[in-house]
């Protein structure tokens, strides 16, 4: 009888990637059975998922619903969506151990959470604003003292981004250029893969061996591009010059309309500790790059895909 695999997120692009790629994959298909939760089994996505797995009500607000949502799951996938309220690492705690909690209570075998590094702990302290990551690392330790299996999936940045947080992207700049501007310097190296498509491949990888990686983490992404990569990847995508330009940690801060500290600080930080996942970025980017299940999006290949328009 296959195992009940639970998918949390599982209209998002984390966890359909789980789905798509497990649906895929004829040696986890026959071993797992998807049960994708979602808040609202009405709308569009999930009514779009009905048609290939089981779609269950599941609110990590509302534990009563958790119950029956994890009812005879064997493994389940861990991913909450961020909180930006003046509550969130209380709010992103609180959240995943809801859902671990309920996944022990009724006799899951294995936890997969979608984490974060603790940008905090890696600076030694200096750097206090990413407190998104932190709130996540914060989670996994709870999962990690568990009585239950577990492994964990730490994304890079999300290809998907330049077209979703396009305050990110390229601004108009003079003699028609476009400039792509952070704090740090362009040879700074930033991961980045492709969450809808490629999340599943790590997933299938934990899915297919989860004795050999319990208790590790994948530092996932396809590669390390550098800043004057990506702008030379833009312009080859978009038929626009666009150039890096590093700006102040102040400036930069100012020219974004949310969370201008922290995204300045956290670039500031790649810069200076050795990148995303720390002194140990390129090494452990490497590791969870080759054992992907399948071939990784790079990201030429997804601006072929999914053009970016700069007007």
């Amino acid at each position: 009888m296959p195992k009940i695999l639970v998918v949390f997120g599982a209209t998002g692009h984390q966890g359909s990637s789980v789905i798509n790629n497990v649906l895929n994959d004829h040696e986890l298909s026959a071993e797992y059975r998807i049960r994708a939760i979602t808040r609202d089994v009405n709308s569009g996505k999930a009514k779009q998922l009905k048609d290939k797995v089981e779609v269950v009500y599941g609110d990590m607000s509302d534990e009563k619903s958790l119950g029956p949502a994890l009812a005879g799951a064997h493994t389940v996938f861990i991913m909450t969506p961020p909180s930006f309220g003046s509550s969130h690492e209380e709010d992103e705690f609180n959240n995943v151990k809801a859902i671990a909690d309920a996944a022990v209570q009724q006799g899951a075998t294995y936890l997969i959470y979608s984490t974060l590094p603790s940008i905090s702990q890696l600076s030694g302290g200096k750097c206090t604003k990413i407190t998104f990551f932190d709130a996540k690392a914060k989670a996994e330790n709870y999962v990690r003292g568990l009585n239950i299996k577990s492994a964990f999936f730490a994304g890079g940045f999300f290809m998907e981004n330049f077209h979703q947080h396009s305050f990110l992207g390229p601004q108009p700049g003079t003699d028609g250029t476009w400039v792509l501007s952070r704090s740090c310097s362009p040879s700074t190296k930033l991961p980045y893969f492709d969450a809808t498509e490629d999340t599943g491949k790590w997933i299938g990888t934990i899915l297919a061996n989860p004795d050999e990686y319990e208790g590790k983490t994948f530092s996932a992404a396809q590669a390390l591009y550098s800043l004057d990569e990506i702008a030379a990847a833009l312009s080859k995508t978009t038929g626009k010059k666009v150039v890096y330009k590093q700006l102040s940690a102040e400036k930069f801060a100012k020219s974004l309309p949310v969370a201008g500290d922290a995204f300045s600080e956290f670039f500031l930080f790649m810069q200076d500790y050795g990148g995303y996942f720390g002194p140990e970025t390129e090494k452990l980017v490497s590791w969870a790059a080759g054992r992907a299940r399948g071939k990784l999006t790079t990201l030429d290949e997804y601006f072929e895909r999914h053009p970016l328009t700069l007007d």
